[in-house]
Formats: structure tokens, sequence, C-alpha cells
């Protein structure tokens, strides 16, 4: 009598979904190779999701508030709301840890984009991103890492755009690393903005 295919969860298959992508695009990227990787058969996720499409879909809905999420652990995790910013552009570089890495990243948001069901996903996932970044300019104003005159929901929406937009850029230039790239292009955004000190206060400007 063969073995009963091991109980996995939908998070395992989740992540197992996730470890496939970061290796292939979407046109090379099925169940059977899926369920390799969560050591099942295609027949699971199949009777588990019913195809592709729909594990992709339940996946993106999974984690569609994942990115708010994210913001707020980094803002946890560092003292300073600039470095916790800082630190969310290094985590956005990861998509573009190669220039094939980001070539299968913007194969998936071209999906994301184009279709209906996945673009809601998307939509909310982007909300988070935005009100997680205005909560860490909010918290750097009353932090005095920022100067008064600064707009939190106008500047998060500018940090939105810029990283995205750099993420992008450094596809075309490929020049130092993508995480030196985006940091180097979030700081200009944040100089007109950031808290200047002077004598011993100055450990505390931390651009």
């Amino acid at each position: 009598m063969s073995p009963r295919p091991r109980k996995v969860s939908d998070d395992q298959l989740f992540a197992a979904t996730q470890a496939v992508m970061s290796k292939v695009g979407p046109r090379e990227l099925t169940l059977a190779a899926i369920a390799k990787e969560a050591g099942v058969t295609a027949a699971v996720l199949v009777q588990r999701f019913g195809s592709k499409r729909a594990l992709l879909l339940a996946l993106s809905a999974k984690y569609s508030d994942g990115s708010g999420r994210y913001i707020e652990a980094l803002a946890k995790k560092h003292a300073s709301p600039l470095a916790a910013l800082r630190a969310y552009a290094d985590c956005m570089a990861g998509m573009a840890a190669s220039p094939a890495a980001l070539a299968r990243s913007l194969a998936y948001l071209q999906i994301d984009l184009t279709d209906p069901d996945f673009r809601r996903h998307l939509v909310k996932q982007a909300r988070g991103t935005r009100e997680g970044l205005q909560r860490l300019v909010e918290a750097a104003l009353k932090a005095d890492e920022l100067v008064p005159a600064a707009n939190p929901s106008q500047l998060a929406r500018t940090i939105e755009t810029v990283l995205s937009g750099s993420l992008l850029t450094w596809g075309f230039y490929r020049q130092g690393t993508a995480a030196h790239w985006m940091r180097a292009d979030l700081n200009a955004v944040l100089a007109p903005w950031v808290r200047k000190w002077s004598g011993k206060r100055g450990a505390r400007n931390r651009r």
C-alpha cells in the first residue's frame, strides 16, 4: 500500500508557490512545479484550489494587506521612523536582486495590472503601503526627524511613487545594487524635509 500524501496547510502551499515564483515567470509557473516544491501531487492543488489562476488569486488575497503589516513591523523594529523607511526601501530592492528577478516581478505585476480580479488585491496592497508610509512620516514628524512643514500624506505619496520608479529605473541602468540605487533616490526625496542638527546634537541627523 502506498503511503498517503502528507497533509499540508494552505500557508505551506502558498510558501511553495512563492518559492517557485521567485525562480520562474508566469509562463513557466506550473501546478506540477509548485506541487513538487510543496511535496504533494498536482492533484492536491487542483482539489484544494481548482486551478493555477485560483491558487494565485488566493495567494494574492491572503497577502494583499502584507505590505502594510510589514511596514508596521519595521516601525516596531527600528527606533527611528526614517530608518524604518529606509529599511522598507531595502525590502523593495529585493525584487531586483538581479535583472532576471526584476523581470519576473514585472511579469507578475503585468497580470496584477491587467486582470481585474488580481488588480483588486493589488489596489488593496497599494493603499496599505501608502497608509503605512504615511504613518512612518507622521512618526518621523513626532520624533522631530522631519521639519514641521512636511505634509505626511503628500510626502508618503511621493515616497511611494519614487521607490516604484526607482526600482524600475535601476533595471535600465543597473549601476551598483538596486538597494544602493533606491536608497539614494529615497534620501534625495527626504533631504529637503530632514531636520538639520548642529553641534552635539548632530548625531541625531540620520541622513
